[in-house]
C-alpha cells in the first residue's frame, strides 16, 4: 500500500473514531440516566458498555496520533481488551444482584435509546472494520468489534426491555444484561490475543 493510501486511511480511522467516541459519550449518560431511574441492569450495562467503547476508541485514537503506530498496537488492544473484561465483571455481579433484588420498571427512553443504537452502530463498525483490515491494525479492527458489539447489545437490551414492559417479565432485564457480560468476556478475549475480526 503507497504512503497516500496509508495517510488517507489513518485519516479516517480517527475521524471514525471520533464519532464514535461522540455518539458513546451521549449514549452512556443517556443509558446510565434512564437505567438508574428504572432500576434496570441492562440499560446501566448499556451505558457502561458505551464507557468501555469510548475507552477502546480513545486506545485507538492514541495510537493513530503516533508517526508510528504500529509500535502502539499492541498497548492498544490491550486497553480495549481490559475494558471489556470490566464491563462484563460489572454487569455480571449487578444482573445477579437484581435477579434477586429490586425489579427494573419500564423505559421508554431506554427503548428509543436501544432503537437508534441498532440503526447507528453497524454503520460506524462497517466503516472502521474496513479501515482497520485495509491497514492491517488489529486495533482498528478490535475497536470495530467493540462498536460492533453495541449493535448486538442494543439487540439484546431492546428484547429484555420490550419483554419487560410489554409483559411485566422483570427477570428479562437482569438476563439481557448477563447476556451482554457473556459477549464482553468473549470479545475481550480476542481482543488480548491480537485477533482479527471475520
Amino acid at each position: 500500500m503507497d504512503v497516500e493510501r496509508r495517510t488517507v486511511l489513518r485519516r479516517r480511522v480517527r475521524w471514525l473514531v471520533a464519532g464514535t467516541i461522540t455518539y458513546n459519550v451521549v449514549e452512556a449518560i443517556v443509558a446510565v440516566s434512564a437505567g438508574t431511574i428504572a432500576s434496570s441492569s441492562a440499560l446501566i450495562a448499556f451505558g457502561l458498555d458505551s464507557v468501555a467503547e469510548v475507552l477502546s476508541a480513545v486506545a485507538v485514537a492514541w495510537q493513530f496520533a503516533s508517526a508510528d503506530p504500529e509500535r502502539r498496537e499492541r498497548a492498544a488492544l490491550r486497553v480495549i481488551a481490559v475494558s471489556f473484561f470490566l464491563l462484563a465483571a460489572y454487569v455480571t455481579v449487578d444482573s445477579v444482584r437484581s435477579l434477586f433484588g429490586s425489579e427494573a420498571s419500564h423505559s421508554t427512553v431506554g427503548i428509543v435509546l436501544a432503537a437508534v443504537s441498532l440503526v447507528v452502530m453497524p454503520v460506524l463498525s462497517a466503516a472502521q472494520r474496513r479501515a482497520g483490515r485495509e491497514l492491517g491494525s488489529a486495533s482498528a479492527v478490535a475497536d470495530s468489534k467493540q462498536t460492533l458489539l453495541c449493535t448486538y447489545l442494543s439487540g439484546v437490551l431492546l428484547v429484555g426491555l420490550l419483554v419487560n414492559a410489554l409483559f411485566g417479565w422483570s427477570w428479562a432485564d437482569p438476563a439481557a444484561a448477563l447476556a451482554i457480560a457473556a459477549v464482553a468476556v468473549r470479545e475481550g478475549l480476542g481482543a488480548w490475543r491480537g485477533e482479527h475480526c471475520c
